[in-house]
């Protein structure tokens, strides 16, 4: 993400982000006009007043016609600027508008609760990019210690986790755990137990009769492997039958198309009557082909999402496995500032949350004859 933020980068900004932002942007500067920065920030010029007035309000800028400019004095009360500065925990993220804004909710209100600050930055799953975010927060001084969820897969996220780990500031990685230095040392992390949470969906399926539960996972996404590993743990341990397991293309992808009807179409050969779906887009996917293909759901196939962020809205709502992100969020920020008051004399922590499981329309008992997910396919 660059500095000057575009539309739609900065549309999906928390109001605490907006107003970080905001402090940055005019450290430095003049006047700014309230239409100009509505316009780089994307959003309303009412939205921009409002988090000016929240701001003047702290004595951090002050209001001009038109416009607003900082306080003199006041950039001394920007994170990690000046003695005694509000402590500032920076969060770096691989995204702003799926999965994270709850994490960072939950971030933003624990540090409230205890007089810190947020200092957010979006990033990605890339591992240079992640590195940029960090490396642009703890070069400017602009935090005392740092959230972050960086990728934890291969060579490169290796060095990367290495370098996070040297840092002169506390550390906590937000849904990712690794090991890092010679003697395979823990990083402080707190995440959710995804293969709990996979568990949890396959036993739900199995207590409404289902025994063919099969399992799609999106091969883009770094929580794949713990859904797979609790899906096989549960089936193994109840000892279900063989059922469908895909891999598929993200639902936005051109490969996703395929790959749908090639689930359906497994689902019919294998007899299976249940999927678990991570995540919750490719679920919703999944059920509208099904339902084009005459596939009733979930007379036909019940279907469990895992993430609950939209399974609520598809028709019929589905159940869902919900990880506990406001909690993660708020578990971090508490990591860090008891790193910070305590130093290296407290132990390395690894905290470890259980999802839930919101049981709404689309699973039900298995239908005595399954039907062929032949449908109206071409």
């Amino acid at each position: 993400m660059a500095d000057t933020p575009g539309a739609d980068a900065r549309g999906a900004m928390l109001p605490a982000a907006r107003r970080q932002w905001l402090l940055e942007h005019l450290a430095g500067r003049g006047v700014l006009r309230i239409t100009h920065i509505a316009r780089i920030m994307g959003v309303t010029p009412v939205t921009v007043r409002r988090d000016v007035n929240d701001l003047a309000g702290e004595g951090l800028v002050e209001r001009v016609h038109g416009g607003v400019r900082l306080v003199t004095g006041a950039s001394a009360a920007l994170p990690g600027r000046g003695p005694g500065a509000t402590p500032a925990i920076g969060m770096v993220v691989p995204s702003l508008d799926y999965y994270w804004p709850e994490v960072i909710r939950g971030a933003q209100d624990a540090a409230q609760e205890n007089c810190a600050r947020l200092v957010l930055r979006g990033a990605s799953y890339r591992v240079d990019e992640v590195r940029h975010q960090a490396e642009w927060m703890i070069g400017s001084g602009a935090v005392d210690a740092l959230l972050v969820a960086p990728p934890t897969r291969g060579a490169e996220a290796e060095e990367l986790v290495s370098w996070l780990t040297a840092l002169a500031v506390p550390v906590v990685l937000v849904e990712r755990s690794a090991v890092s230095g010679p003697y395979r040392q823990h990083v402080e992390s707190v995440r959710t137990d995804h293969a709990a949470g996979a568990e949890l969906a396959v036993r739900h399926l199995h207590g409404r009769g289902h025994r063919r539960i099969g399992l799609v996972v999106s091969a883009s996404s770094p929580t794949s492997g713990q859904v797979r590993d609790g899906w096989h743990r549960a089936t193994a341990d109840l000892d279900l039958p063989p059922a469908p397991e895909v891999l598929v293309a993200a639902y936005y992808e051109p490969g996703w198309g395929v790959d749908v009807d090639r689930v359906l179409d497994l689902c019919a050969e294998q007899g299976a009557t249940a999927l678990v779906v991570h995540s919750d887009r490719e679920a919703v996917s999944l059920v509208q082909r099904a339902e084009e293909r005459g596939v009733r759901v979930p007379g036909d196939l019940a279907v469990v999402a895992y993430d609950d962020e939209v399974a609520r809205f598809a028709h019929p709502p589905l159940t869902a496995v919900r990880p506990p992100k406001y909690a993660i969020g708020g578990t971090a920020v508490h990591l860090a500032l008891d790193r910070l008051a305590h130093g290296a004399d407290r132990p390395v922590r690894r905290v470890v949350l259980s999802s839930e499981l919101l049981e709404r329309d689309s699973t039900g008992s298995p239908a005595r004859t399954p039907r062929q997910a032949t449908g109206n396919r071409p």
